[in-house]
């Protein structure tokens, strides 16, 4: 498929069909790399600790989930201090 580069301010940029766009997986950011002369779209790949926050509340607000790290404490844990 052969598209146009138009200009866009001071960049030049390129329209992506709809059909492209969805089929590589790409939404609202992508990676752009220079691979020996080929630019190469890829989609952004998440934050590895993305949803930590929201999970930790999750499990935070259920009655059931004790912490299990008391049940192995050290002789010495008492006189540590935080």
């Amino acid at each position: 498929m052969q598209v146009a580069i138009r200009k866009m301010g001071n960049s030049h940029g390129v329209l992506i069909p709809k059909p492209l766009l969805l089929e590589a997986g790409l939404s609202e950011t992508a990676e752009l790399t220079l691979n020996k002369g080929v630019i190469e779209i890829r989609p952004s790949k998440p934050h590895p600790r993305a949803g930590w926050a929201e999970d930790a509340h999750r499990l935070a607000a259920e009655p059931d989930e004790a912490p299990v790290w008391p049940e192995f404490a050290n002789e010495a844990d008492a006189e540590l201090r935080w």
